[in-house]
């Protein structure tokens, strides 16, 4: 298989030794080429640029944002997405199944089959996994701003985490999904290609990337000790209790709030004005799925 490795180096815990990466990579897949990132979008044209050249596929290695990056420059082509997870909740590679061990990922690469997946679309922009508003969105956004002057990590997270959580007031949307219109306020609203953020907490279980639909998921604003009883049932695959989820397909929706609306696209923090129109675009990407 003529095959690329786009290689985020600062992706990880810990900073791997890049020449043992590289050896594990020729010995599975000799001759395979191995370009490092050097600055965000990089990734898009390192995997546009594969696509040009004729590669079969162009394989991730990093978290949610350098698989999103990668994704980009392959939309709509011949050459197939592949991922190696080196991020922290790493929600798309759990999805695909991928280990979450360096070596055992790329052996399984060699048995992987393409298989033509859904992505998702909001403002335009692509997603792979999950796009949304409210307390998650917003909780992103703040740690990005605190992160350009202050310590990053997850104590600063925990921390705009846990102030968030306890003065979070949600906003009134008009949404319109498909041919739906409605008013809701919820906690937060999710549209779900994947099931999951990361670390196995499934937002929307029964979500599928290959059905041509996103799961609508509105976690309503209900008390926070609701809310906490609730929270482990989310690291399952089927039961939500107490009612603080509801889940519809749809093909598109728009959602509309004047002035400033925060909203993430696969964990990164974005922000746009007085619309945010999201949609699905089936078989719009071939993705490696590994044997299991």
């Amino acid at each position: 298989m003529k095959i690329r490795f786009i290689l985020n180096p600062k992706s990880g815990k810990r900073q791997a030794d890049l020449e043992q990466l590289a050896a594990c990579i020729q010995l599975n897949f000799p001759g395979a080429d191995m370009r490092l990132t050097k600055a965000p979008g990089h990734a898009t044209e390192l995997a546009k640029e594969a696509a040009e050249m004729g590669f079969e596929a162009a394989v991730a290695i990093g978290g949610d944002g350098t698989i999103n990056e990668t994704a980009r420059g392959l939309v709509g082509t011949d050459t197939a997405l592949g991922v190696i997870p080196r991020g922290s909740g790493n929600g798309f590679a759990r999805e695909l199944g991928m280990p979450l061990l360096f070596e055992e990922a790329v052996m399984r690469l060699q048995r992987a089959k393409t298989v033509p997946c859904d992505a998702g679309r909001a403002n335009g922009e692509l997603f792979l996994n999950l796009a949304g508003v409210g307390i998650e969105a917003d909780i992103a956004w703040q740690f990005m701003e605190h992160g350009k002057t202050g310590e990053r990590g997850m104590w600063p997270y925990f921390k705009i985490s846990a102030k968030t959580a306890l003065s979070y007031k949600p906003k009134t949307l008009d949404l319109t999904a498909d041919d739906a219109q409605t008013k809701t306020a919820p906690l937060t609203l999710v549209f779900a290609n994947g099931r999951q953020y990361g670390s196995n907490f499934k937002i929307a279980p029964k979500a599928s990337l290959t059905d041509g639909l996103l799961d609508m998921v509105t976690v309503t604003d209900a008390p926070k000790w609701k809310l906490a009883l609730a929270a482990p049932f989310f690291f399952t695959d089927d039961w939500r209790p107490l009612g603080v989820t509801e889940t519809k397909h749809v093909k598109r929706a728009l959602i509309r709030l004047p002035g400033d609306i925060i909203y993430h696209i696969d964990g990164e923090p974005r922000k746009t004005q007085d619309t945010l129109e999201i949609a699905v675009e089936p078989k719009a990407l071939k993705v490696l799925f590994p044997e299991r």
